[in-house]
């Protein structure tokens, strides 16, 4: 008897410390990254029925979820365009134990070949435009102004100057609505201006 008392003890004492151990575990099971607006929530396999609340930055929930990860790792994914960027909570909940993660989303930013030339115009008088081409990381603008009418060139030059530049140009003979400016930078992006 005294034998079966002591099997009995020893295996509720080892399944006691198996589950423990997991759940000390539940934050080397489970992993939250953000990636621009988007935000992973990973669980590993085996963690069991976990409690997923996601907050903002003062700890207003945002959304719940309960699911049972048994031989599968599981990937929640929750897509935070519409909210603004910044700081997020998420918190893991099993039975046994919590965990809360700190994460941050940001805007993804935009490679400066893919933005577009960054160019105005305005009409200062009958006879003066005025063009103004800023953000360059590259010198050297090809700029034409061509007739609305016959696409044909009027004038053209090449400006070769650092990060931008303004400059007005004069008109004979000709109004600032039958002409446009036509450009194109070193890095190929090109752009019209009507007036």
């Amino acid at each position: 008897m005294k034998t079966l008392f002591t099997f009995a003890l020893a295996g509720l004492l080892s399944t006691g410390l198996f589950s423990s151990s997991f759940a000390e575990d539940l934050a080397a099971n489970s992993e939250v990254k953000a990636k621009f607006k988007k935000v992973n929530v990973l669980l590993k396999e085996g963690v069991g029925k976990v409690k997923v609340v996601l907050m903002d930055k003062e700890g207003k929930i945002l959304h719940t979820k309960k699911v049972t990860v048994t031989d599968q790792q599981m990937i929640l994914p929750y897509d935070l365009n519409d909210m603004p960027c910044g700081a997020y909570q998420v918190k893991i909940t099993t039975d046994e134990e919590e965990v809360v993660y700190d994460v941050a989303t940001f805007e993804k930013r935009i490679a400066a070949e893919n933005l577009p030339l960054m160019a105005y115009g305005k009409v200062v008088d009958q006879q003066t435009l005025n063009l103004s081409v800023i953000g360059l990381e590259e010198p050297g603008v090809e700029v034409s102004l061509k007739h609305n009418l016959n696409d044909k060139t009027i004038f053209s030059e090449y400006v070769s100057q650092k990060e931008g530049f303004r400059k007005n140009y004069k008109l004979r003979g000709i109004s600032p609505e039958d002409v446009y400016f036509e450009l194109k930078d070193a890095k190929g992006r090109s752009k019209k201006l009507y007036f």
